[in-house]
């Protein structure tokens, strides 16, 4: 019998000293692997997820730890791994300090930080009444732990209550394979088990599982909470929620391949001006699936090829409007990223067989046959140029489209300037106010760019590591690539082209950002 869920159960040199006192190891370990597969849905946007790939890998077996690797980076766009195995709660999880990171001790903090991702191995990680919160940080996979009964209030408190919760300017997190649990709701002091809000965007969640709580996670604290959303829910199991699975307040949301098991109260709950498109899941046993509840601001949906297996429906009313009992769509929805749908009829198997953590991170192939991902997420995801000196002769030629053009950018350095780099002169530069930021070339109308060439201050040179140069007007990722000089890339129309530091020796100084046509 179905029961409600009321009823169940200093300076980064500081930092180093740390983390060699606790031990943290630096290590790729034989008994187990780290982060594998590549991110799916929208957190392949906006320049894509590939959290650590390409940095070193550390061991963690204790809050502490996991704080004092990430303190312990160079910069706070280092590239890590942790690999984290054993049973992480309150009585081994410390704030630590240091220049790269800024931590917390009732919760793992991943604030203001990027390039990151933390992965159980060996005999797994369970994250023990200690949540996962993410705050103004950017590229970060979390894949392969258990994160259970957190609370908001009771003893002890952790995160507000969320399993893993995001906010504040939080972009591309790919969260997989997880087991997120709570013992009840709200009543029982938990909140929700996925929760995005304040300006989060291109995240997904798969092949996880969702169980036991009041509430499975929202898009959007608020009505007034709109810009959040482009996040991807698929091959997850929600089982014995109360609602909220999830709860999306405006902002756009792919939702397929789940399984639904035991939705008591409501289910999707688009709202808000929301869409979102549900596509091949299966819904068993369930209440209200799908539509607005508890406002009449309404949301609206895209449906096909979904099963609805002994699934009621309330009447439509005050606050109260499901899209069954005959779900139809009432908005288009468009997904800008490939996908390969299950049959609905083979989602509870095939969803039982990959999803949750310790499951051999077993994905399905399209076919409802699981497998093994073969590949793991690397910086060479993106085509990455061999970018050539200001002095070689790949010189471009032709007119620097740069002159006489706009320029904005990141939080800059006191005393320099964005303009600094479109002026001619190589003594004026740009300089981020921390070791990464960015720089764009603006222009009134569409212009045709191919090349750049990013000249470091003669005082600075060879300080810029890696880098991103972005479509500006999209989001797109051109190419990606380390060090300055020339960077060429295909042909593109745009009105406005960034060129992203994501990682340097020390404070990066920008003298000159010329663009050329060809």
């Amino acid at each position: 019998m179905r029961r409600s869920a009321v009823q169940r159960l200093s300076a980064a040199s500081a930092a180093l000293a740390t983390a060699a006192a606790i031990g943290v190891a630096l290590s790729m370990p034989d008994d187990a692997s780290a982060a594998t597969g590549s991110a799916t849905g929208y957190a392949t946007q906006n320049g894509g997820t590939t959290g650590g790939a390409g940095g070193q890998t550390v061991r963690a077996t204790t809050g502490t730890e996991i704080h004092a690797a990430l303190c312990g980076r160079a910069s706070s766009s280092t590239p890590i791994t942790i690999e984290v195995e054993g049973t992480i709660n309150h009585g081994n999880t410390t704030k630590v300090s240091g220049d790269s990171c800024n931590t917390a001790a009732d919760k793992i903090e991943l604030k203001q930080i990027s390039n990151v991702t933390i992965v159980g191995v060996g005999g797994g990680a369970v994250f023990d009444q200690l949540g996962i919160h993410i705050r103004e940080s950017s590229n970060i996979i979390i894949q392969n732990v258990t994160v259970k009964n957190v609370k908001k209030s009771g003893s002890p408190t952790s995160n507000g209550g969320d399993a893993i919760g995001m906010e504040s300017d939080v972009r591309n997190v790919w969260v997989d394979h997880t087991t997120l649990l709570a013992s009840g709701g709200e009543d029982e002091g938990y909140d929700g088990l996925f929760d995005m809000k304040d300006n989060t965007q291109y995240v997904t969640l798969s092949y996880s599982v969702l169980r036991d709580s009041g509430r499975g996670g929202l898009i959007g604290s608020s009505e007034s909470d709109l810009t959040n959303g482009y996040v991807t829910f698929h091959h997850n199991l929600y089982e014995n929620i109360d609602s909220r699975t999830p709860l999306l307040r405006g902002g756009t949301a792919h939702i397929y391949n789940n399984h639904y098991v035991s939705l008591n109260e409501s289910g999707i709950n688009s709202r808000a001006g929301a869409k979102a498109k549900v596509d091949n899941n299966y819904f068993e046993d369930s209440k209200d699936v799908l539509g607005t509840f508890y406002t009449d601001e309404l949301g609206s949906w895209q449906v096909s090829g979904n099963v609805f297996d002994n699934v009621t429906w309330s009447a439509t009313g005050d606050e109260n409007y499901p899209a069954g009992p005959d779900p139809q769509s009432n908005t288009t929805v468009g997904i800008p990223y490939s996908y390969t749908l299950d049959s609905a009829a083979c989602v509870p198997d095939v969803v039982s067989r990959t999803a949750g953590a310790g499951t051999g991170l077993q994905v399905s192939d399209g076919n409802c046959s699981p497998q093994s991902p073969t590949s793991s997420p690397t910086a060479s995801a993106s085509p990455t140029p061999t970018p050539t000196s200001s002095a070689s002769p790949s010189q471009p030629s032709g007119t620097n489209l740069s002159i006489g053009a706009g320029s904005d950018g990141s939080s800059k350095a006191s005393g320099t300037s964005y303009g600094n780099v479109r002026d001619g002169d190589l003594n004026t530069y740009w300089s981020p106010s921390g070791a990464t930021g960015s720089i764009s070339i603006k222009w009134g109308s569409a212009t045709t760019v191919s090349r750049i060439n990013i000249r470091e201050s003669s005082a600075a040179a060879g300080r810029i590591g890696s880098w991103r140069v972005l479509n500006a007007d999209t989001g797109a990722v051109l190419t990606s690539g380390s060090g300055a000089g020339v960077i060429t890339f295909p042909q593109t129309s745009l009105n406005k082209v960034t060129f992203e530091i994501t990682s340097a020796s020390g404070a990066p100084q920008v003298a000159e950002f010329e663009t050329y046509a060809g």
